[in-house]
């Protein structure tokens, strides 16, 4: 069960709204959702969230590249959306995606116990989880800096586990907003 909210940065503060994610098939799909959403092209974050196993965050500014962060890249890796942003962050369709651990943020995790795989997931030679050829090393992976500049630091979000959205918000000053369309 995935949750997934957009939250726009406005004059007044955030306006949040709950969002559907059915029509999503690709980054620039939820980097158009999320631009839709924004007002005078200002910051825009897309929130996905999969019961308390992983969250995602896009951040949208204008016409720049989106920012991600994934909190659990190969929990993430088993789910459709989470597959989407993975992709991005670890170079999609490259040849050889071994060569992508280099340049990801991670918190080194991936040193340590892989998650547990389902049948149709493999291994690779590390025991790190592997989804449709593309590594998913364990532990989050991106702009470990997206919400600094908000009020969350990357120490914070690195902290956060369960009902991390709720504590985004709160730390933004968004929580009631947020609340709304839960």
């Amino acid at each position: 069960m995935y949750f997934a909210a957009l939250l726009a940065r406005t004059e007044d503060g955030w306006e949040a709204s709950d969002t559907e994610l059915d029509d999503v098939e690709t980054l620039s799909d939820l980097t158009d959702l999320a631009r839709e959403a924004s007002v005078d092209e200002d910051t825009v974050l897309l929130f996905i969230e999969q019961e308390d196993a992983w969250f995602g965050i896009l951040r949208v500014e204008g016409e720049e590249d989106p920012r991600i962060y994934v909190s659990d890249a190969a929990a993430a890796a088993r789910s459709s959306y989470g597959e989407i942003l993975i992709d991005e962050l670890t170079g999609g369709d490259d040849d050889d995606p071994a060569d992508d651990l280099d340049t990801l943020d991670l918190d080194g995790t991936e040193d340590g116990e892989p998650d547990e795989i389902d049948e149709e997931d493999q291994e690779d030679d590390d025991g790190i989880p592997a989804t449709g050829g593309e590594i998913a090393p364990a532990g989050p992976v991106g702009d470990r800096e997206i919400l600094a500049d908000l009020g969350l630091s990357q120490g914070d979000l690195l902290a956060l586990d369960t009902d991390a959205m709720a504590e985004i918000a709160e730390a933004l000053g968004a929580a009631e907003v947020l609340e709304s369309v839960r």
